[in-house]
């Protein structure tokens, strides 16, 4: 069986001794040329893992920032087939970087599950975060993902009990999620000790290394929670400055790729130097 980019990339930060830093955007937000050049940029800019959005209509997990993101990327035309064309499109300069999907399973199903896997993996996809599928529906997406080569990242939240979590973890692959604060992203601050416990008691059942998101905004945010996750999940923080740089009209402009890569390279900082 053939080593994964993920299981590359988490191996590489463990030789070297840091956390990871995760970046999410959403495809095709403001635009489709616009999200490409950010997409290219993310990793020379310090991301060590891409989540990228698939836009949905309904984002029910999601905050105020990346539900109007999806909203733009909808109205500028964006598909699911065009976030694999994007994925490809970045394939063809980078071939390490991880990229995860993540999004909703109402587009996966309307594609056809076989047909998204098969087109997701020669794309150049390396996993799914899939939020509204829970464990007890491992069958619609997480058994096909595990027989098809491809990672399907499993969530787990401050009110998950060691016997949720092992069901959680019996198809899991690539690395768990743990989402570190109540309710929708971006929206509070998570507290660093509740979430230290929690990724601790994580540990104990399982080897899949533990990234931890939503709430974080800050690079000193970041650094907190990179000195004991194996990686850090940076994503509304991301999204709001794609926000900030759009003209009245929805066109970006000419700061907003420089801005958000700026942004970026101030996480990684924060992640990378954190341990040390």
């Amino acid at each position: 069986m053939t080593v994964s980019r993920i299981e590359k990339k988490f191996a590489a930060l463990k030789q070297e001794g840091r956390a990871g830093l995760v970046t999410f955007t959403t495809a095709g937000d403001p635009d489709y040329a616009t999200a490409l050049r950010v997409l290219k940029g993310l990793p020379g800019a310090g991301a060590d893992i891409i989540e990228l959005g698939m836009p949905f209509s309904d984002p029910m997990a999601d905050g105020p920032a990346i539900q109007a993101s999806s909203i733009r990327a909808l109205k500028g035309g964006m598909t699911t087939r065009r976030t694999l064309d994007m994925v490809q499109e970045f394939r063809e300069e980078d071939q390490t970087t991880p990229i995860i999907l993540m999004g909703y399973y109402n587009p996966v199903y309307i594609y056809g599950v076989d047909r998204f896997l098969k087109d997701a993996l020669e794309a150049g996809v390396d996993g799914l975060i899939i939020v509204d599928l829970p464990p007890e529906e491992d069958r619609e997406l997480a058994i096909p993902c595990k027989a098809a080569g491809m990672g399907c990242i499993h969530l787990a939240t401050p009110t998950t009990d060691s016997a949720r979590l092992d069901k959680i973890l019996a198809q899991a692959s690539g690395f768990l999620y743990y989402v570190s604060i109540a309710g929708i992203t971006g929206t509070r601050v998570p507290d660093l000790k509740p979430v230290q416990a929690a990724v601790e008691m994580i540990r104990k059942q399982t080897e899949l290394p533990v990234a931890v998101g939503f709430g974080i905004k800050t690079p000193e945010n970041a650094a907190g929670f990179a000195k004991f996750a194996d990686a850090v999940v940076v994503g509304s923080a991301i999204v709001s400055i794609v926000a900030e740089n759009i003209t009245q009209e929805g066109l970006a402009n000419s700061a907003l790729e420089s801005r958000v890569l700026d942004f970026v390279k101030s996480l990684a900082d924060g992640v990378h130097k954190a341990r040390f």
